[in-house]
């Protein structure tokens, strides 16, 4: 009989991503991509002015922090113009992954809006730990 092992990380993320039902992509994975000369993907940042004001992914648009109402409001001006289709990632980072009180919100808003290729960005910790001091690229 074959046993299969999963790491702790991976059970944690799979429950979550299924508690909450959100699609996720993992920062190596997202890295990749922008590295890949295919087509990027739309990406917004949703948590706080700040931290997008500090250090946020190249290419990536604020969004507002979608825990607030002025934050879904940021969120749906600056996805307007886009098609529904598109390939789509937010990102917070402001806390662990299960504190966020933004990505959830900016899901469920960009599914009433019809956006159907939408994926959060799984930061366990939070940016810093799991995008920036992974050497991933980053815009001041």
């Amino acid at each position: 009989m074959k046993r299969f092992l999963i790491s702790i990380p991976a059970l944690a993320l799979l429950a979550v991503a299924l508690a909450a039902d959100l699609p996720v992509i993992q920062p190596k994975d997202l890295a990749a991509q922008l590295r890949s000369p295919a087509a990027r993907p739309a990406i917004i940042q949703v948590g706080p002015n700040l931290l997008y004001r500090s250090h946020h992914i190249p290419g990536s648009v604020y969004g507002g922090p979608a825990g607030k109402p002025e934050g879904l409001d940021a969120l749906k001006a600056a996805v307007k113009d886009l098609p529904r289709d598109r390939d789509l990632v937010i990102y917070c980072g402001c806390c662990p992954w299960d504190r966020c009180p933004n990505v959830k919100p900016a899901i469920e808003l960009l599914k009433q809006l019809g956006f159907t290729r939408v994926k959060a960005m799984y930061s366990a910790t939070n940016f810093k730990t799991d995008w920036i001091d992974q050497g991933y690229p980053v815009e001041p």
